[in-house]
């Protein structure tokens, strides 16, 4: 069974940084991907990046091309996140999500780690 754990969230002040890490474990195969969604309150959950396990290949949403950067660490199993010149529109339960393949299905999710972007 895959467990993922999210950490790394909270308050941030627009411009700014955070960088979030989602430790995972149990079995895992090298065409697995991994994901990093988020759900705004009163607002559908939406993909924000993906990337598959040999961290070769990435795709993002639009809105966070050029600060956000999804990356992994496959002697750790960790999955990061790191975001910079953050927004107040990116205020957000975050996900971290694991896929059969870099085009899903997404089975796994983790409990989310809350991102706030706010002066």
């Amino acid at each position: 069974q895959v467990q993922l754990v999210e950490s790394g969230g909270g308050l941030a002040q627009p411009g700014g940084s955070l960088r979030l890490s989602c430790a995972v474990s149990g079995r895992t195969f090298s065409s697995n991907a991994m994901a990093w969604f988020r759900q705004a309150p009163g607002k559908e959950r939406e993909f924000v990046a993906r990337i598959n396990w040999s961290g070769s290949i990435t795709s993002y949403v639009d809105s966070v091309k050029g600060r956000f950067t999804i990356s992994t660490d496959n002697a750790k199993k960790t999955l990061y996140l790191q975001m910079n010149s953050l927004k107040p529109e990116d205020t957000a339960l975050y996900y971290c999500v694991m896929g059969r393949t870099y085009v899903g299905p997404w089975d796994y999710w983790g409990q989310g780690t809350q991102v706030t972007v706010s002066s």
